[in-house]
């Protein structure tokens, strides 16, 4: 059974990837989760280098979950401890992706919590 690769502008996706390998780069995965419910913000979930970067993909593919690859924010993500809110620099980068994920999957966003800022 072929995985279904969920990669935004898989093209251009693919290209970045075969030049990263090519200048040697050791690939770089995060995971974040959100449930407006339980937190005001996504929470980093799971990091991972190289081989480990690599499993952390293969398990969103094999589970239908939207992936995006932006080398400046998986770096800014990957220094985050677990189970730990995205830094302030990470929240319009990673609202876009929410919005994305939103609109790719017929959803409306969730309200913001009573009480939160806009």
């Amino acid at each position: 059974m072929a995985i279904r690769r969920d990669i935004w502008n898989e093209r251009a996706e693919t290209e970045k990837e075969t030049s990263d390998r090519e200048a040697g780069r050791t690939p770089i995965a995060v995971a974040l989760a959100y449930d407006p419910a339980q937190a005001d913000a996504p929470k980093v979930v799971a990091t991972g280098k190289g081989f480990m970067a690599e499993q952390i993909l293969e398990f969103a593919f094999a589970h239908g979950v939207k992936v995006r690859t932006d080398a400046d924010l998986a770096q800014i993500l990957a220094a985050v401890e677990i189970d730990t809110v995205i830094p302030v620099e990470a929240f319009l980068a990673v609202a876009e992706i929410l919005a994305y994920v939103y609109r790719a999957n017929g959803q409306m966003p969730p309200e913001a919590p009573a009480g939160a800022s806009a």
